[in-house]
């Protein structure tokens, strides 16, 4: 349900003990004119409050390409990959001097971890991410995260810092999302351009109200990221976390909200968290493969939460092999679930539409019953939308 102004009693941030900090590049740069310090020493000072007072905090920062352009003189942010990189990489160490001098000011230690999808897609280095960043919180040192642009590719990003805090605060299975961005928080309606904009304080993470306020990816809201956000806040959901969104120019907004005081809005987790696997399953943000079910199968995933089985399956898109993750879509190409499949690519497309009895005559070994098993599996629409 999504309340108006002044419903919102206190802050999630006062329970948390754990707490994901993410703050976009419009607050971290001077409309594109390199790194504010000021507000770098400024956002360093609340988190070390935060610190003291005893919170593990992670930090997912942007503002790396945008210093790296003004170091290298350039007068606007290029389009070529390998420029972006480039300045990535240069921006890079002025992004964490000014952390370092700022955090090291306040007596705190930081961390520079640099993350791509790849890394959380691919399950050891993900359960590696997470002990690094646990033993870094266990020692009182702020990690300092972000994308590792230098290296990026469409095939392996996360594409932004909203999604990518949310992705943490699953990782280390944060009690909440604070995203600091230039606006107050989430309004019905661009309030730049409808004067009957209503300042939402509080709804439910994942309602299907929130999306169609923001209009999807065209409107003009998610041109400032609000779509972004919004989603970012669905997906730090699963694991129970609750999203804050407020505009990190207001006065010491981390320790106020640290405090309980009512800031910006307040997406609320409202189901139980999912366990690890299935999180870092519905994580995936794109998949080596697609599999397109028929009318049965798709209905018995959704309401039964069965496992998929290659009879079910109509037809096999993209090359994998076995152990990747797979979306598995509706007849009407809705993406309805995602899982671990049990067979390489060229392997499946034999016995598509088989019973399991036929599977050695065509493959030439008794492969497993199921495509995808139900336990390596979780739903992305249906019944529950929610892991088994």
């Amino acid at each position: 349900m999504v309340k108006g102004e002044k419903s919102m009693e206190q802050s999630a941030l006062k329970q948390a003990r754990r707490v994901v900090v993410k703050v976009g590049s419009a607050l971290l740069t001077n409309d594109g004119r390199g790194l504010d310090r000021q507000m770098i020493e400024n956002l360093a000072a609340q988190i070390c409050t935060l610190v003291r007072d005893g919170k593990e905090v992670v930090f997912v920062s942007s503002g790396a390409i945008a210093e790296g352009v003004l170091r290298l003189g350039w007068s606007k942010r290029p389009e070529r990959i390998c420029e972006l990189q480039a300045a990535a990489a240069v921006g890079q160490m002025g992004l964490v001097q000014a952390y370092e001098t700022a955090f090291s000011a306040h007596g705190v230690k930081t961390a520079q971890i640099l993350l791509t999808h790849a890394d959380l897609s691919n399950r050891e280095r993900y359960l590696n991410a997470r002990e690094a960043l646990l033993e870094l919180l266990r020692l009182g040192v702020v990690p300092i995260i972000n994308e590792n642009d230098t290296v990026v590719t469409d095939e392996i990003k996360v594409g932004d810092n909203d999604t990518l805090g949310a992705l943490v605060t699953n990782l280390i299975e944060a009690d909440v999302l604070v995203i600091l961005t230039d606006q107050r928080g989430l309004y019905t309606a661009d309030p730049r351009k409808d004067p009957l904009a209503q300042f939402v304080s509080e709804a439910s993470a994942g309602d299907p109200a929130l999306e169609k306020m923001a209009g999807g990816a065209a409107s003009s809201l998610s041109k400032g990221g609000m779509i972004t956000k919004i989603l970012a806040a669905k997906r730090a959901a699963r694991s129970g976390s609750s999203t804050v969104i407020a505009c990190g120019r207001e006065e010491n907004v981390l320790p106020r909200l640290a405090q309980g005081e009512a800031i910006g809005t307040q997406l609320t987790a409202v189901h139980a968290p999912w366990h690890a696997r299935a999180k870092w399953l519905a994580d995936q943000l794109r998949a080596q493969g697609l599999v397109v079910l028929d009318a049965g199968a798709a209905k018995a995933l959704m309401e039964k939460k069965t496992s998929l089985l290659p009879v079910g399956i109509k037809a096999v898109q993209g090359d994998f092999v076995r152990g990747d993750v797979v979306g598995c879509l509706a007849p009407d190409g809705t993406e309805i679930a995602r899982g671990l499949v049990n067979y390489d690519s060229s392997q499946l497309r034999l016995i598509v539409g088989k019973h399991c009895e036929e599977f050695a005559a065509i493959l030439g070994f008794s492969g497993p019953e199921e495509a995808v098993h139900r336990d390596n599996m979780v739903m992305i629409v249906g019944k529950d939308n929610q892991a088994p």
